[in-house]
């Protein structure tokens, strides 16, 4: 049995932060940062099941077209992915009577839809991104023990070598793939590359206001890593969390950015909702079509 201290639930049997029951889940996700987006995905459902908030983590359950899905708000950060992460596996995969895991485990399909900055010139703003790989630069999955894939382990080691000369990282950087088949199905239309997830909006995406950035120059020295048809396109705070958690837990994941700022050419977008709610309604049509 799993102790009520690691696994802890509410008076109503629901997992502790999401406030969620089994039954009020889909197996098919979409996160997103922001709760107030959560009502901009669900608008386009057939049909809104469950509607459940409690802290920044809101979710709304329908369906579309026959197929059932939940979109999930997680807040920014990693530290917030480690916890939906867990209490969604928990949700499908635990008993939480019993509290002992599952003989039949369930893997979910999770889809994030975020906002990105993006690190190349030639990208256009306003367009969308499949991430390939997540580039781990906050240390989430330092945490547990994550074996790395022969795909991940090729690029972690070879971005390490290159940007030894370059970066003195505060951690070990590590490198979390994308499910294959996910990007195939809902990224065809969409660019492709490595997403650098960082621990913080301004300096660890090298953000200078009034603090001084500890590392000079990061842009340039991330836009210009490359190995083999591997670039790094964009910075944001979540991916590389998902795609790590998502391995760790036998689940499928898949993280689409619309690219809202070009940092290389000091651009941001002009209609950042329209470009998100163009990204919003492709990946629907995608899921269920």
């Amino acid at each position: 049995m799993i102790a009520a201290s690691e696994l802890i639930l509410n008076k109503d049997g629901s997992v502790y932060h999401l406030n969620l029951v089994p039954s009020q889940l889909a197996e098919t996700i979409i996160t997103v940062g922001d709760p107030e987006r959560v009502a901009d995905v669900s608008k386009h459902f057939d049909a809104i099941d469950v509607k459940v908030s409690k802290r920044e983590f809101v979710t709304h359950t329908g369906h579309l077209n026959g197929k059932q899905i939940s979109v999930i708000s997680t807040g920014i950060g990693t530290d917030n992915i480690d916890i939906v992460f867990n209490e969604l596996d928990a949700l499908v995969n635990i008993d939480l009577e019993k509290r002992t895991v599952k003989e039949e485990l369930t893997a979910l399909d999770i889809i994030r839809i975020g906002t990105s900055g993006c690190l190349q010139e030639d990208i256009p703003l306003d367009s969308f991104l499949a991430s390939t790989f997540g580039l781990g630069l906050e240390g989430l999955i330092h945490y547990y023990d994550y074996k790395t894939n022969a795909d991940e382990t090729i690029l972690q080691y070879d971005f390490m070598d290159k940007m030894s000369s370059e970066i003195q990282f505060p951690i070990r950087p590590y490198v979390a793939q994308g499910s294959k088949d996910l990007i195939e199905k809902i990224g065809q239309k969409m660019m492709r590359g490595i997403t650098a997830t960082c621990s913080g909006f301004y300096a660890p995406q090298g953000r200078s206001l009034r603090l001084q950035t500890r590392v000079e120059d990061m842009l340039s020295v991330f836009a210009n890593y490359q190995y083999n048809n591997h670039r790094i396109t964009n910075f944001e705070m979540e991916t590389s969390g998902i795609y790590g958690m998502a391995r760790l837990l036998g689940h499928h994941a898949l993280s689409c950015n619309a690219l809202i700022a070009n940092r290389a050419r000091g651009e941001f977008s002009t209609h950042p909702k329209e470009t998100v709610d163009k990204l919003i309604k492709e990946v629907l049509e995608k899921l269920t079509s």
